[in-house]
């Protein structure tokens, strides 16, 4: 066990407990040394945990102390980095500065012992695939869009470069390997219908809400979308992959 993952899981043993808890205790639980874990201690007393004790009795924390709201563990950090990072390399402009600024914040909030699961994470992501098409309409009002529960009206080109006008209800974007897809009822077709963002000639955002409640319609395209092949076809790489988790 790393430094870091044992003063985090230190700061557990003494917030769960009731009495003191002796160093000879937590060495054993931990599977480390006593020497270390009066060396830990010190340092998360030098990092002003209101830790009350002494060698030879046992250790508490001050009452009332708790941990900061934003207090991860070592695979939640690395599991928001790797996210984080993931979508800075594939998403939109504006999640692109999203992702930073999340990692940003994270990095501002935890305490010192933790920065680095941030900063040296154990995992990584594929850099983003050279055929990532372009989204061709805006991404951050598709999002408002669904937030909103608006309508939106799309000039959309299909595989044979025909195009429709279609007024849609945006209710996820799916993110996939190298297209993004906005799932939505369309008004023409009278049932769900996926559209690439790269295929958009052009797009009117209604302030006009579509009816029915957002949550019921998202259930319903799930619902139907379980119905089909579990499988969908990257376009732009023309391999078969598990059908991507859409989000909105």
């Amino acid at each position: 066990m790393r430094r870091t993952e044992r003063l985090f899981q230190i700061i557990q043993i003494l917030r769960g407990a009731r009495a003191p808890v002796t160093a000879q205790s937590m060495a054993g639980e931990l599977e480390t040394s006593l020497r270390t874990i009066y060396r830990d201690v010190a340092e998360l007393l030098a990092q002003r945990v209101p830790i009350r004790g002494e060698a030879g009795v046992g250790y508490m924390l001050d009452q009332g102390f708790d941990l900061p709201p934003l207090m991860l563990t070592p695979d939640e950090i690395e599991a928001a980095v790797l996210g984080a990072r993931w979508v800075s390399a594939r998403g939109d402009p504006a999640l692109k500065r999203a992702a930073r600024d999340l990692i940003t914040k994270i990095g501002a909030v935890i305490p010192e012992h933790l920065r680095p699961f941030l900063l040296e994470p154990a995992l990584t992501t594929p850099e983003a695939p050279r055929m990532l098409a372009e989204d061709a309409v805006d991404m951050s009002r598709v999002r408002a869009a669904i937030r909103g529960q608006t309508k939106i009206v799309l000039l959309y080109r299909d595989e044979a470069d025909r195009e429709t006008r279609r007024t849609i209800w945006p209710v996820a974007v799916g993110y996939y390997e190298t297209v993004r897809i906005i799932a939505a009822w369309c008004e023409l077709r009278q049932d769900f219908r996926h559209f690439r963002t790269d295929r958009v000639s052009d797009a009117e955002f209604l302030e006009e809400r579509y009816p029915g409640r957002k949550a019921l319609l998202r259930a319903e395209w799930r619902k139907r979308s379980s119905l089909n092949d579990n499988r969908v076809r990257d376009p732009l790489s023309n391999r078969w992959t598990a059908r991507a988790e859409m989000n909105a």
